[in-house]
């Protein structure tokens, strides 16, 4: 926070260490060095909040490289703890809030759905600060879709992010997990969708009919039962990966509404992996990477031997 800037209402208490490099390190050991006093668990949290930056730009990554003369800052904050359930904050500052949402939450509800949210809980986790606090949706992830989603602070910066979107976003990357065997090392999948009366969506080849959708794909693992993707999308459409990939034959796992017949992992099979964007307010670049799920992975494990 700038000097001579007013606190905003709500905003927690902050201050902010600065050190700087002497010799070649990985960054979580180096502040294992310059924390000494705090446990290994202790520190990757403050890592993983987004409390550090390095050169001005916030690090999450454990085994990002140090070099002399790199400086690196530490920002503490206290503030009041609001239990938050199926997820968990990784950034938050006086502009956004940049969260991982686990499978099964609710980006927010409907009118007609009054259960917990990630919406609900962040209101009533700024609201803690002070009663007039709110936060806003900036976009959503599908309720059983896992994974890094940012709200917004004040309608001001929802609006600012929404209406820059395609600028402001430099990448945003999701992990699928997908029926059969994909032969195709990497593709793109170009279509314009559009919606049913029944809340379907579905694709038209026809040119402008409808909001058309990019999808590039990259196959990160294969067998003849199951295929593990690198998804990245230079359009956001609504459930846009889950038609593209039931366009291509290869529905994802656990996605009964668009072709789905298997439930191998008991949950949808796609993770929003990462999401890179331009702060709003500073411009410094921000990159947040939520790690693989543990079940993407077991359909591709050898049986053990007895």
């Amino acid at each position: 926070m700038k000097k001579g800037r007013k606190k905003r209402r709500g905003s927690s208490q902050s201050k902010t260490t600065h050190l700087t490099v002497k010799e070649p390190s990985e960054l979580l050991n180096f502040l294992l060095e310059h924390l000494s006093n705090r446990s290994r668990n202790s520190v990757k949290s403050i890592l993983s909040r987004g409390q550090v930056s390095v050169n001005g730009q916030v690090i999450t990554k454990h085994n990002f490289p140090l070099e002399p003369e790199h400086q690196v800052s530490i920002e503490w904050r206290k503030g009041p703890n609001i239990e938050l359930t199926g997820l968990a904050i990784l950034y938050e500052d006086n502009d956004i809030i940049v969260i991982e949402k686990e499978s099964g939450l609710l980006s927010m509800a409907s009118s007609k759905e009054k259960e917990l949210t990630a919406y609900s809980q962040l209101m009533a986790h700024v609201r803690s600060s002070h009663p007039e606090n709110r936060v806003f949706i900036v976009h959503r992830l599908d309720r059983d879709t896992s994974g890094v989603m940012m709200f917004a602070k004040s309608q001001k910066i929802q609006q600012h992010l929404q209406n820059t979107w395609r600028e402001s976003v430099l990448e945003r990357t999701y992990v699928a997990l997908v029926e059969g065997e994909v032969k195709k090392d990497k593709d793109t999948i170009i279509s314009w969708l559009k919606e049913t009366k029944t809340l379907m969506m579905y694709s038209s080849r026809k040119p402008n009919d409808g909001q058309k959708a990019v999808t590039h794909y990259k196959r990160m693992q294969s067998n003849r039962h199951f295929s593990l993707l690198e998804v990245k999308l230079e359009t956001g459409r609504k459930n846009q990966i889950r038609v593209h990939m039931k366009d291509i034959g290869h529905p994802v796992v656990g996605d009964k509404k668009y072709g789905s017949k298997s439930n191998a992992i008991g949950r949808l099979g796609l993770h929003a992996r990462v999401l890179a964007f331009r702060h709003p307010a500073t411009g410094k670049t921000l990159r947040f990477e939520a790690k693989v799920p543990k079940p993407f992975r077991k359909p591709f494990k050898e049986p053990k031997k007895r």
